[in-house]
């Protein structure tokens, strides 16, 4: 049965690469870095785009707070094999907004760099708590799992930065969207959990659709640009899968403090 559930994520992944491999270099377009809103406030330059990444430090903050504060055993314990795998992709969501902040600040190619890497690294660090959620295994191969798709994360940055092709990276954002809910699927998650992460993901998609239509939504006036809106709607989905996780851990602690069991320190 662990063979057969993972012949079609296998089979899934395999296929997108090929497909990518077919279709050759996919460069970055010429003027990624014009982006619609260029106001500045407080002497910020580019304001609304450097600002809307607060909402991931918080986001991060909140989940790290939950895995890592006074019911960190709780947490850890609740969480099992997958715990540091969502370590990983609480840390990239703080990451996240200090690289993307500081790229926006002044864009360019070398910092885009540093607004990508942690991105990637999210990717890498939530497909990974998925798996480990979904296929049985020991906390070994879990983390090992975990630091692989760190370094492809890695990898794919470092390979767009040399050679200008972004198809390694396009492909770990790509690959959570196909197989979470997949797995999920496979090994018969909550029906809460597939909701929370399909909302994630809804989210997630919206906000590379909000990327691509930068002007045209700032031009409706409604005084944010897309790229703004993309910020914001993908720290949502961040946001929603953080608060999941510290639900999931406030019903565990309900569950043993009921049962008799002390508080975790």
């Amino acid at each position: 049965m662990q063979r057969s559930s993972a012949v079609l994520p296998t089979l899934i992944t395999v296929m997108l690469i090929a497909a990518m491999l077919a279709h050759g270099p996919i460069a970055q377009w010429q003027d990624y870095h014009r982006f619609a809103d260029h106001r500045s406030w407080l002497g910020v330059a580019n304001a609304a785009d450097v600002l809307s990444n607060l909402p991931f430090a918080l986001a991060g903050l909140w989940g790290l707070h939950g895995l890592l504060g006074k019911d960190a055993e709780t947490a850890w314990g609740n969480l099992g094999h997958a715990a540091p795998a969502y370590l990983i992709f609480l840390c990239a969501l703080l990451a996240t907004a200090v690289g993307s902040a500081w790229y926006h600040c002044a864009p360019d190619d070398q910092r885009l760099v540093w607004d990508r890497l942690p991105i990637a690294l999210a990717c890498a660090g939530l497909l990974a708590a998925v798996r480990a959620e979904s296929r049985a295994g020991s906390a070994f191969t879990a983390l090992l799992n975990a630091l692989g798709l760190c370094v492809l994360a890695i990898a794919s940055v470092a390979w767009w930065a040399y050679s200008d092709d972004l198809r390694p990276y396009l492909l770990l954002q790509a690959l959570p969207l196909l197989l979470i809910p997949l797995w999920q699927y496979q090994a018969s998650a909550p029906l809460a959990r597939r909701l929370v992460f399909g909302e994630a993901l809804g989210c997630y998609v919206l906000a590379k659709g909000a990327e691509l239509a930068d002007a045209q939504i700032l031009a409706l006036g409604l005084r944010v640009s897309g790229h703004t809106l993309k910020h914001l709607l993908a720290a949502l989905a961040a946001a929603l899968i953080v608060a999941h996780l510290r639900t999931r851990v406030r019903q565990r602690h309900t569950r043993l403090s009921g049962l008799g069991y002390p508080r975790a320190a």
